[in-house]
């Protein structure tokens, strides 16, 4: 009887276990600690998975959730193959929740669409659209305005912004106010300029688009930077 009542204690605790939990109730009745703890997975000799999820949690709130991995290297008792995994978790939810409101750019007609406030400009302005690694629109800038040429349109000034907000890629685009679709020479050696810089700053020129008040021209993805 007492091995049976044993038994039923560990059966009662395994199932009180976040990951259990989780598996029987869903992820909306885990605790902020508790989703942690079912993230991190165990603990180890330094620590247990809840001293070390305790640890995570303090970060996060003092963080507002903004985390890198040096912060997480902090914590004792957290693993260098656990840190990943809490990212990539933060990294997704802001994605598919906090950031849902925010526009996903992954065709020319969506950029377009975001282009409506340059496409009648007199002059031309050259603007940079910045992306997370979902393709969802992280901010919008004018970087010049004047003829597009490759010294006025500089790499410095496109990718600068877009280290700030910790780009994965870039979509520039300027309006040519003669209401022609012609990709010049400068617009192709502007764009040849900035897939080189993009390569060697880890963010991708996605596209280079041209924009009339009633049409558009994609450089890159029509393959016209030739």
């Amino acid at each position: 009887m007492l091995y049976t009542s044993v038994m039923k204690i560990k059966d009662k605790l395994k199932a009180d276990r976040p990951r259990e939990k989780l598996a029987r109730h869903g992820a909306e009745r885990l605790s902020d600690l508790e989703l942690l703890m079912a993230i991190i997975g165990s603990g180890n000799a330094k620590a247990d998975v809840g001293v070390i999820a305790r640890r995570v949690l303090r970060l996060l709130r003092e963080k507002d959730g903004e985390l890198v991995y040096s912060d997480l290297r902090s914590v004792v008792g957290l693993g260098e193959a656990k840190i990943p995994v809490i990212l990539a978790s933060l990294e997704l939810a802001k994605r598919y929740l906090v950031d849902s409101d925010r526009p996903v750019v992954d065709s020319p007609e969506k950029a377009v669409a975001l282009l409506a406030n340059i496409r009648d400009k007199k002059q031309e302005h050259f603007v940079c659209l910045t992306l997370d690694g979902a393709n969802r629109l992280i901010a919008q800038r004018v970087v010049t305005i004047g003829t597009l040429t490759a010294s006025l349109v500089h790499p410095r000034e496109v990718f600068a912004d877009a280290i700030t907000d910790r780009a994965a890629g870039i979509i520039v685009a300027h309006n040519h106010p003669s209401g022609s679709l012609e990709i010049s020479q400068a617009d192709r050696d502007v764009t040849d300029r900035l897939i080189e810089a993009g390569k060697l700053l880890g963010i991708t020129l996605i596209d280079h688009i041209v924009v009339t008040k009633d049409s558009f021209q994609s450089i890159v993805v029509r393959g016209e930077q030739t």
